[in-house]
């Protein structure tokens, strides 16, 4: 169900999605959707972070450098991939405090662990002091990379994200604290 809901929803939009079409696509019943996901919100909010799951584990290359290129990249593929779920998504945010709930607990919580986890290990590799990890350096990466995909004309390449890691984010985890 959640793969059918992704593709109508990249295909229709969130407004014009509905539970009905997801659960005749998926052969399955309107009830036994809403038994899973109350809402429309709930049922959008499963399917992508379904869709992006395979980017929330820790890539462990054993090096810092080579393990934000792969987070970088990963995102943006996905937010290339989902641009139009993400901003059906925080549209949606802006209107349902359950949905920004649900999106924080579900979704940017697991996502700060798993750089929380890379960060860690690049401080025991020694490659960063832990004084350096600052959720104000290290939150550019994915942020810009999302907003680039949904905002900007120009989605995020490969360059992109090596720019990012290596003039931005290497810098500001390496930089001294004053």
């Amino acid at each position: 169900m959640l793969t059918v809901t992704l593709r109508l929803l990249q295909s229709h939009g969130y407004d014009r999605l509905t539970v009905d079409a997801v659960a005749a696509e998926a052969k399955a019943s309107k009830a036994t959707v809403y038994r899973r996901w109350p809402s429309k919100a709930d049922l959008v909010l499963a399917a992508f972070i379904e869709g992006t799951r395979e980017t929330a584990v820790a890539p462990k290359t054993g090096s810092l450098r080579d393990d934000l290129i792969a987070i970088g990249t990963g995102v943006a593929a996905l937010a290339r991939e989902h641009a139009m779920t993400m901003r059906a998504v925080l549209n949606e945010m802006s209107h349902s405090v359950d949905l920004r709930k649900a999106m924080q607990d579900k979704f940017v919580r697991h996502r700060h662990t798993m750089i929380e986890e890379v960060l860690a290990a690049a401080v025991d590799r020694g490659e960063i002091d832990a004084e350096a990890i600052d959720p104000e350096i290290w939150d550019v990466l994915p942020g810009y990379l999302v907003f680039r995909s949904l905002i900007s004309e120009r989605m995020p390449t490969d360059e992109t994200v090596r720019v990012l890691v290596d003039e931005v984010v290497l810098p500001g985890l390496r930089r001294t604290r004053v």
